[in-house]
């Protein structure tokens, strides 16, 4: 299914502010993007979710890791990525009653055929921007994951970029430990 964007734009106020829609939807630069995942992109989410469970859940002080939430960026944008990490001097509040949620410290996108193009463009470009510690960008259809992050916290901009094949193993200055080998993440 082809990505969908409506031509009117509108502010990350008036997105937040409406209903809540049983399909997938973000705003990218002042426009709705609607998207629905295929089984590649739910797949690469589940395995990802469960490696960052079984490395946050035994051990307390690990943040915490999530599902999409709306995260406002600015005016024109509201993220729902597909994963998202939070230190746990950052970590959401269990009792907010509702979006914008604040800035994850790890963000993951995973590729959908409608969406890959955002992700690596305008998305990307606004997690920068808004200062994301780290990304990772997961293309299923190449089998690569692209990880972007700051060197330090002062960086202004995404000033690492690795690119990481079936091969490897994900791992994360952000998140002492971890280490998942890429093959489970693409397998069938």
């Amino acid at each position: 299914m082809n990505a969908m964007s409506l031509a009117q734009r509108m502010t990350a106020d008036e997105y937040l502010a409406g209903p809540e829609d049983s399909r997938r939807t973000e705003l990218v630069e002042g426009e709705i993007v609607v998207h629905e995942p295929g089984k590649p992109h739910q797949r690469a989410v589940m395995a990802l979710l469960r490696a960052l469970d079984a490395w946050v859940l035994p051990a307390p002080g690990r943040g915490q890791v999530w599902i999409p939430l709306d995260v406002r960026l600015d005016d024109g944008n509201v993220f729902a990525a597909d994963l998202l990490w939070y230190a746990p001097e950052r970590g959401r509040d269990d009792d907010a009653d509702g979006p914008p949620y604040p800035l994850p410290d790890l963000a993951v996108e995973v590729r959908s055929p409608a969406t890959w193009r955002y992700d690596i463009g305008a998305k990307k470009a606004a997690y920068e921007r808004s200062g994301l510690p780290e990304l990772w960008l997961v293309d299923t259809a190449a089998c690569v994951v692209i990880v972007f992050r700051r060197s330090s916290p002062k960086a202004k901009r995404f000033d690492v970029a690795l690119e990481l094949t079936v091969g490897d193993d994900l791992t994360s200055p952000l998140l002492p430990g971890f280490a998942h080998p890429l093959r489970t993440v693409f397998d069938a």
